[in-house]
């Protein structure tokens, strides 16, 4: 694999530990600036609704610049929010620079990922996509602990400005790793053009599996922490290690889809997604003992992540005609995912069913996932790319998966 991935990876490294460091940091930072801790909750909201908004945005108003530029001013974007948390003067000014910070995750994401994949052989796509991941999946191993105790240590400021370095290394990084021969300006096509690609039915339904998938995911990983503590017994303080473990797993999950999906990535995609139904529906029973809730914990990592190169890479290939504006838009649909599967799981637990009900919630979630990629899966097979005109056409037979990058 080209080296230029490990550029990716570090940004992707940042940007991970930056995005969950501040549930964490929750109660020193309520503290600090004298707010009540559901207050400080709306810190978290404002980095994903910068994500939201900033992935199709950024990467459509950035179509015609070349990748590698585009990288750079993002993750110069990202140190600039990340050193405006660390010096802001009080909530509101946080509130403003963590939406500043969530603008490029989802664009870096989308354009990293065009980059990746046109580094390597066709066959080997996928697994660009999963090493430019991996910086993700490290940052809740090492990357969000290490953070979280030096915000607690040496304060919550100190957290941001590190992330800014870390930043700045990515910036080092893709300036020396990323080839300026390799990475070619955008389609030329300019916002309009790709914000129309948006407009077919098989980029909607990869997004919706996306929202689908891992809002599963999060209604389930959203409360783990009182289903740790409440039903399998753990105290508090082991809850950071349980959690690293979940970073393990999803780093597993990660790596082993991007290889199983350069072979068959439809089959990958379904094959998580039933995985990861049968392992949040054995939660309840999972839960009742501590080493059983620990495999539990990984498990639901290797689950969800196995879903994430084959997903990335199919929004990408049902918009041919704008791959960066679909991978930023699945960015945008993952976060979309956190706060809406968070928010069924929160229902579930208010309404008295128990704390591993939103465990069961996210099973429903997945189910719907499988079926909206089924639904993806049979409009796949009736609609082609007329070659040269980037426009659909219906037919009648059923195409084979080995040329499934030719579909919508």
């Amino acid at each position: 694999m080209p080296l230029a991935l490990l550029a990716l990876a570090v940004g992707a490294f940042g940007i991970g530990t930056t995005e969950f460091v501040m549930m964490g940091l929750l109660p020193e930072v309520a503290d600090d600036l004298h707010i009540a801790i559901p207050t400080a909750g709306h810190l978290v909201s404002a980095y994903a609704l910068g994500v939201v908004i900033g992935a199709p945005l950024l990467a459509a108003v950035t179509a015609r610049m070349s990748r590698r530029t585009v990288l750079i001013g993002l993750m110069a974007l990202f140190i600039v929010g990340n050193a405006a948390s660390a010096f802001a003067p009080d909530y509101h000014w946080l509130l403003a620079a963590r939406f500043l910070s969530g603008l490029p995750h989802g664009a870096f994401f989308g354009v990293g990922a065009v980059v990746a994949t046109g580094m390597v052989a066709p066959e080997r796509k996928a697994r660009s996509v999963s090493l430019m991941f991996l910086g993700l999946t490290v940052a809740n191993v090492a990357g969000v602990p290490v953070a979280t105790l030096m915000g607690q240590h040496l304060g919550w400021r100190a957290t941001f400005l590190g992330v800014s370095a870390i930043g700045l290394a990515a910036i080092a990084a893709l300036a020396s790793l990323i080839p300026h021969d390799r990475v070619v300006a955008g389609s030329g096509a300019g916002p309009r053009g790709e914000l129309a690609a948006l407009k077919s039915l098989p980029v909607w339904l990869a997004l919706g599996t996306t929202v689908a998938g891992f809002g599963a995911l999060f209604a389930a990983y959203s409360y783990v922490t009182p289903m740790l503590t409440d039903s399998a017994g753990f105290a508090d303080g082991s809850v950071t290690l349980l959690l690293a473990l979940f970073g393990v797993g999803a780093t597993v999950g990660n790596l082993a889809g991007g290889r199983l999906a350069d072979h068959a990535m439809r089959g990958t995609l379904f094959g998580g997604l039933v995985s990861l139904v049968v392992v949040l529906a054995l939660f309840p029973v999972l839960m009742g003992a501590q080493w059983s809730a620990g495999v539990a914990v990984v498990l639901l990592g290797v689950a969800a992540f196995v879903t994430g190169s084959p997903l990335q890479l199919m929004v990408m290939e049902k918009a041919s005609s704008a791959p960066s504006l679909a991978s930023s838009a699945n960015q945008a649909a993952f976060n979309l995912a956190n706060a809406g599967g968070a928010w069924i799981g929160g229902v579930a637990l208010a309404a008295g069913f128990g704390v591993t009900s939103p465990a069961v919630a996210g099973a429903l979630l997945a189910v719907l996932g499988l079926g909206v990629a089924g639904a993806a899966a049979v409009v796949d097979r009736r609609r082609v790319v007329v070659p040269g005109s980037g426009r659909e056409r219906v037919v009648a037979s059923h195409l084979p998966e080995r040329v499934e990058s030719a579909r919508i």
